[in-house]
């Protein structure tokens, strides 16, 4: 997968997670979001993947 620039990858993970939490200030997930890009493993994931993956224990 092409490195996705890391503004780029914020905003799509804080779509994903709106998707999620539509009642959340868009700029606390766009935070959340950029907390998720410092974890390498998710950082090396889709932002839908790495949002997912966060997001599956909450939902659970």
């Amino acid at each position: 997968m092409d490195e996705i620039p890391p503004p780029l990858w914020i905003a799509a993970c804080a779509h994903h997670l709106q998707l999620h939490w539509r009642t959340v200030d868009p700029q606390e997930l766009e935070d959340t979001a950029r907390e998720l890009m410092r974890d390498p493993r998710l950082r090396e994931m889709a932002p839908a993947d790495a949002a997912a993956k966060w997001l599956r224990p909450i939902e659970s």
